[in-house]
């Protein structure tokens, strides 16, 4: 049987659990028809790109499948129905990915870079009047009449 990661989008206005639901129901067809669902992760509701069917948000959720071929296009038929279903995408890989996945790692904090603008350097203090430009050499502009507001 050949390894796959399926990853499939469901519509905003879905609760969590119909999400789980979901997962549910093609986990069985993927039983079914011979395979098995190894991790499975819901990596919940994210923004899209863009609009996909009218919806700005989705539902994502991963499944590790070890499985026939034929249980995945089943799978990804009864996907084609479901109108629940926005997107799908299913990868061959040649080994599943041992603990959770890149979207469920959390970044530690300490190796975010700093907000506060320590490893830029110090900040300078303008005041109200804003940074100074340097136009270097350059001669004033001769060629429009000074703005009313300035005289």
């Amino acid at each position: 049987m050949a390894l796959y990661e399926h990853v499939f989008l469901a519509r905003q206005d879905v609760s969590a659990q119909q999400v789980d639901a979901l997962v549910e129901q093609y986990k069985g067809v993927i039983e079914a028809n011979g395979g098995k669902v190894g991790r499975v992760e819901n990596w919940g509701l994210k923004s899209l790109t863009y609009r996909i069917k009218k919806n700005r948000k989705a539902h994502y959720a991963l499944m590790d499948i070890d499985a026939p071929a034929a249980a995945v296009q089943e799978m990804e038929r009864q996907m084609r129905i479901n109108e629940d279903v926005l997107r799908y995408m299913t990868i061959a890989v040649e080994a599943h990915e041992e603990g959770p996945s890149a979207m469920m790692q959390k970044r530690d904090r300490d190796d975010r870079p700093r907000r506060d603008g320590d490893d830029r350097g110090p900040r300078r203090d303008f005041g109200d009047r804003g940074p100074r430009r340097d136009f270097g050499d350059r001669p004033p502009r001769g060629d429009r009449p000074p703005r009313e507001d300035r005289a």
